[in-house]
């Protein structure tokens, strides 16, 4: 039986310059600090906002894989807290990421010799018992979208049925 997929949220996540580490034994590391943005639903209202303090703990692999790690927090219109851990892959070069972080992030999708952007992710949330607690009772995909601004993402957030 196919899974079906309904899109619940789009995710638009603000972003400071990277902190970069260096190679390490887990690629390419940096950490990406989430400076806020919004949270819209699957019809474009806006239902809640992304909090400063979070971030992304990502790494490029030596052959081409991304690791994305984010964690931050939402904060919904009714004022419920909502985590957020939003994990998965992608790949790219490093030439990509560097575009990504660059002055002209929608190049990043054209970086890596014509191959097209993938950045797929399986974001978990948790949320107190209420109204929203059918997050913490659902399983989701995310699919964060090519770069177009600079120190920005979107993800869509879909529920798998």
């Amino acid at each position: 039986m196919p899974q079906e997929l309904q899109q619940v949220f789009i995710l638009h996540v603000d972003l400071s310059p990277p902190l970069e580490f260096g190679n390490t034994f887990s690629g390419d590391r940096r950490f990406i600090p989430i400076t806020g943005g919004l949270v819209e639903d699957s019809s474009g209202h806006v239902v809640g906002k992304i909090l400063n303090g979070g971030g992304d703990w990502n790494a490029v692999r030596a052959d081409g894989v991304v690791h994305v790690l984010a964690k931050y927090t939402i904060q919904l219109e009714d004022g419920t807290l909502v985590n957020i851990t939003n994990e998965g892959y992608g790949r790219a070069s490093q030439a990509t990421m560097k575009a990504v972080f660059g002055d002209d992030p929608a190049s990043a999708s054209m970086a890596d010799e014509g191959r097209a952007w993938y950045t797929k992710t399986w974001p978990r949330f948790e949320v107190a018992p209420g109204k929203h607690d059918w997050l913490n009772k659902s399983c989701f995909v995310g699919n964060l979208l090519p770069p177009q601004k600079p120190n920005h993402v979107k993800i869509e957030i879909h529920q798998l049925l």
